[in-house]
């Protein structure tokens, strides 16, 4: 499963293009099962407020994050939702995305994901 933001379209459109198991975040939104985090990095690197109360209640089930951003903004703030994510939660950071992406990201995703719920459901 892959739970995910999006405010401009872009982590939508790549995750409809992933074509896997998907819920987007939304304020009342619960997960009882493993999943990845799919963002976008608002501001100047910040993690968006109702991404931050998901992981806030959700957190323990997050097997990775993935992060979009705009690399026009500079190397030090691209995707910095996803490291700020990736410490606080103690989470794997899968993937920095730019804008909506290129086919490397894609596999990557993928594989990462077959990876991870392979395991999961092995463990």
């Amino acid at each position: 499963m892959i739970a995910y933001a999006s405010r401009t379209g872009n982590v939508r459109y790549i995750v409809n293009r992933l074509q896997l198991p998907a819920v987007e975040i939304e304020a009342d939104v619960t997960l009882e099962e493993p999943f990845l985090l799919f963002t976008y990095t608002d501001g100047l690197g910040e993690i968006p407020q109702k991404v931050r109360q998901f992981l806030d209640r959700n957190g323990a089930h997050c097997r990775g994050v993935i992060v979009s951003g705009n690399s026009n903004f500079g190397h030090q703030v691209f995707g910095k939702a996803g490291d700020a994510i990736s410490q606080q939660w103690q989470i794997p950071l899968v993937r920095k995305v730019d804008m909506r992406g290129f086919s490397e990201d894609y596999e990557a995703i993928h594989q990462y994901y077959e990876q991870c719920f392979r395991e999961e459901l092995v463990g």
